[in-house]
């Protein structure tokens, strides 16, 4: 398995803020993970079940897997499908399908755009901060909790 990870350019650097990342990962709730996989050796598979054992509501989004269960939780079609309101929409897909779903979260009022290791698309992430979201791009959840000292979502909000 070879895993293609891009140089992050200077408008990358500009969405990878530590204050913006340590605020999402405390204000969040809920999730929805874009691309979600039912293959446990996939990223998408393990990063969610890390943010569900650290208590976050992540809530799978894949049209092919539509109506099923994944880790315990239902599988949406799209974000639009998902009758809670989400938080944070956390991408493990392709650049180029980024600014589709950054059109979806911006229409469903989600409050933040997180764009996975390797998943660079500045212009949707542009898109998303114009419409008052935050942004963080090519990052991990996975990696960033620990490295902040982040215990989950706060329980005061």
């Amino acid at each position: 398995i070879s895993l293609a990870f891009t140089t992050m350019s200077t408008g990358a650097k500009n969405f990878h803020d530590e204050a913006v990342i340590r605020k999402i990962l405390t204000e969040t709730k809920t999730i929805a993970l874009v691309g979600a996989s039912p293959k446990p050796e996939r990223p998408s598979h393990y990063v969610m079940q890390y943010l569900l054992s650290k208590g976050y509501n992540v809530i799978p989004v894949n049209p092919g897997l539509e109506g099923k269960e994944l880790l315990g939780r239902q599988v949406y079609g799209s974000l639009a499908a998902i009758p809670d309101p989400i938080d944070m929409v956390d991408i493990f897909r392709n650049a180029e399908v980024v600014p589709a779903i950054v059109d979806e979260a911006i229409s469903i009022g989600a409050k933040s755009i997180w764009m996975q290791l390797g998943v660079v698309n500045e212009a949707a992430a542009q898109t998303a901060k114009e419409a008052g979201m935050d942004v963080v791009m090519n990052a991990c959840p996975k990696i960033e909790i620990p490295k902040l000292g982040i215990s989950g979502p706060s329980s005061e909000l």
